[in-house]
């Protein structure tokens, strides 16, 4: 049977790389993904709300994205809101749909994102590890209470140990892959 805290550390970890997942879509690679527009947020009636949640963004060719808009009177707020912030992408609109040309890189440019590729994939790292140490402090707790055996506590920070070992493996995968879609375009 696993231990309560091990559950609860394993979904943390999972939750972090979902995170780490999220912010690599965000990072532009040169070629048109939705996810680089899809959290921008626009000022819908006054609040502030994700583009996704106004839009059908969609990128039908490597170097565009659509972006069709649920009710045709946000194309102004959303191509304000895209312009704000700051990605590079210039929207052009024609009344219907918003269309966006996306840029190829320049290898400065590349190489710039290959660097905030790996400070992200450290961060997520950190934050690993942070779960890691959380979860020792709790079971040197449980130890020092009696509530938890010695065998029982060693077992569980090798298991803690070995289950951080692998998140760090899938974030190392995770920053290799968005690496090796930025070199090939």
């Amino acid at each position: 049977m696993e231990h309560e805290l091990m559950r609860q550390t394993r979904g943390h970890m999972e939750r972090t790389l979902d995170v780490l997942q999220t912010e690599l879509a965000k990072i532009h690679t040169g070629r048109a993904n939705p996810a680089l527009v899809e959290t921008v947020p626009v000022d819908y009636y006054g609040t502030p709300t994700p583009l996704k949640h106004i839009a059908h963004v969609v990128a039908p060719d490597p170097d565009l994205i659509m972006i069709r808009p649920f009710d045709r009177t946000q194309i102004p707020a959303i191509e304000k809101a895209v312009l704000a912030a700051d990605l590079g992408l210039n929207p052009q609109n024609d009344g219907q749909v918003i269309r966006i040309k996306v840029p190829r890189l320049s290898e400065e440019r590349r190489n710039e994102l290959v660097k905030l590729v790996g400070k992200r994939a450290e961060e997520a790292k950190v934050a690993l590890r942070n779960v890691r140490r959380d979860a020792r402090e709790k079971l040197d707790v449980e130890k020092k209470d009696g509530r938890l055996a010695e065998d029982d506590h060693h077992r569980l920070q090798k298991a803690l140990d070995d289950l951080t070992a692998e998140h760090v493996k899938r974030v190392d995968e995770l920053v290799e892959r968005k690496a090796q879609e930025m070199r090939t375009l």
